[in-house]
């Protein structure tokens, strides 16, 4: 591993094209180092994840929305095409379209993989995209595997050096450079043409965090599915020759100078030399429940410490000390009313660690549906509890937050619970269970059940052990089979199934 400094260059001090990052990304990807078995694993693990999260998701308006506009763009070339989740494996869509739908899918719940660092990603937001263009270019489940490797890899890179939120610029940022050098990995394309794909890829997907901020929208779910199409044309448009923006980072009016720290700006990002494995996945971690990250230990601690309560309505105020991130973002240093509003929007409510806590500690237990109902949120006495929370940022949370040793690193808190007659009740959890480093960390028999749990009663018992059956062999799947990856559903229990015409496509 070694740290690549960043900085801008006025356009008379020319940068070599082989000194600037997306180079160094570039050579990267196209170096095709064995994948080590323990990563392989983890790919399939984060495979299986995805798909749970997505079917759990399907039929939820943004992810039929979005299968309804695949739909209107079946695959009619001379390759294979993409499957869509839900959809029959037979019926075949344009890989961008397919990405779309099921970036879609993946994302809606908030509830798939995660790593936390300078900036923050979910890098299973590569899978939909690389997939699709994998069962695209009939490619084995081996190329899918290495590409997979390489879209972590340089993903939690660019996350580790470079920070997007303090400048609002939206994450997806660093998520579709990440997904070009994936295909590229993927496609087996030589070194200039993904670094010409990484250089458009960026330029195209600088957005602000707006769609985060004030009343969250459905757009949350689908900005890495619109990441993953640009990122799919951004190769698409560098295969047939075509340059892009240069350097993209280091440039006088590139996206460093004018939308991060600027002109005087410096940043290292680490990357590993050439010839060494790519092992960044191992650093993510998967969701227990469907939530934002920083709330997966307060809901932990939630569950641990609801015990002592006798009576909630005994509860005078809550209040969670915790990282700048957690704070400012999902607490109330935002200053978001909606966070407190029992008639927010479900990416509104999780986004509001208030909101998770009261719910979390009121029931025991947390649900991707049940605990974000609006009777749920509704409910007069969670709402006076859900009132009384209150965050504030502690400088040892956001130092663990920052810290780069994994062994270190921590996004949870300490909550002190005060009640009406002065006694206080009081813990704190630094790592959320399933973490690598937590109490019970996820195995692929935790992934599993997670699937099952999310998909109960959406699919057929004989789909789920197909599933698996395919999914545990990813790396067994010849060239032109990996469609079998899809999840299938009756089509009668399908929202959107059937192409309409509500819209233009």
């Amino acid at each position: 591993m070694k740290k690549h400094k960043v900085r801008v260059y006025p356009s008379k001090e020319l940068l070599p094209k082989e000194e600037q990052l997306a180079w160094k990304l570039a050579a990267l990807a196209s170096d095709n180092v064995a994948i080590d078995a323990d990563v392989a694993e983890m790919i399939i693990n984060r495979i299986i994840d995805n798909a749970s999260v997505a079917i759990a998701a399907i039929n939820r308006r943004p992810v039929a929305n979005a299968r309804s506009q695949a739909l209107a763009h079946p695959n009619t070339g001379t390759r294979s095409g993409a499957t869509v989740f839900g959809m029959p494996n037979d019926k075949v869509f344009e890989p961008a379209w397919a990405a779309w739908a099921n970036g879609t899918a993946v994302r809606e719940l908030d509830m798939h993989d995660t790593f936390l660092a300078a900036d923050y990603s979910h890098p299973a937001d590569s899978i939909p995209p690389l997939l699709a263009v994998a069962q695209h270019m009939n490619c084995s489940g081996q190329d899918l595997i290495r590409a997979l490797a390489t879209a972590y890899e340089v993903h939690i890179s660019l996350v580790t050096g470079i920070c997007l939120h303090e400048h609002k610029i939206d994450h997806i940022a660093h998520l579709c450079p990440a997904q070009a050098a994936g295909i590229g990995t993927l496609l087996n394309l030589d070194t200039d043409t993904i670094y010409q794909s990484i250089q458009q890829a960026l330029h195209v997907s600088c957005t602000t965090r707006q769609s985060r901020k004030g009343q969250i929208s459905s757009w949350k779910a689908y900005a890495p599915a619109h990441a993953g199409k640009l990122a799919i044309e951004a190769v698409d448009r560098a295969m047939r020759g075509e340059g892009s923006p240069s350097p993209i980072y280091e440039g006088e009016d590139s996206v460093i100078a004018w939308m991060l720290s600027g002109p005087q700006a410096a940043y290292e990002v680490p990357l590993i030399e050439l010839g060494e494995p790519k092992r960044a996945i191992l650093q993510s971690y998967t969701k227990e429940h469907s939530a934002e990250y920083q709330s997966q230990a307060l809901i932990d601690l939630a569950f641990r410490m609801r015990e002592k309560i006798g009576n909630f309505d005994n509860i005078k105020n809550v209040l969670i000390k915790t990282s700048h991130h957690t704070h400012y973002v999902i607490g109330t240093g935002a200053g978001d009313p909606q966070k407190m509003d029992p008639k927010a929007s479900r990416e509104t409510l999780d986004h509001s660690i208030m909101y998770i806590f009261a719910v979390a500690l009121q029931d025991g237990r947390w649900h991707h549906v049940d605990s974000y109902t609006p009777e749920r949120a509704g409910r007069p006495d969670t709402v006076a509890l859900w009132h009384k929370i209150e965050t504030v940022e502690e400088p040892i949370w956001t130092e663990r937050y920052h810290e780069r040793d994994p062994n270190k690193k921590a996004f949870g808190g300490e909550v002190v619970i005060t009640m009406q007659d002065g006694s206080v009740i009081q813990d704190e959890l630094a790592i959320a269970n399933a973490n690598p480093l937590g109490a019970k960390p996820f195995a692929r028999e935790d992934y599993k059940r997670k699937f099952t749990t999310l998909t109960e009663g959406t699919i057929d018992q004989s789909e789920v052990e197909r599933f698996f059956t395919v999914a545990e062999n990813t790396a067994k799947i010849s060239s032109g089979e990996l469609g079998e990856l899809n999840v299938q559903l009756e089509a009668s229990s399908l929202k959107n199934s059937e192409r309409d015409t509500r819209g233009i496509f």
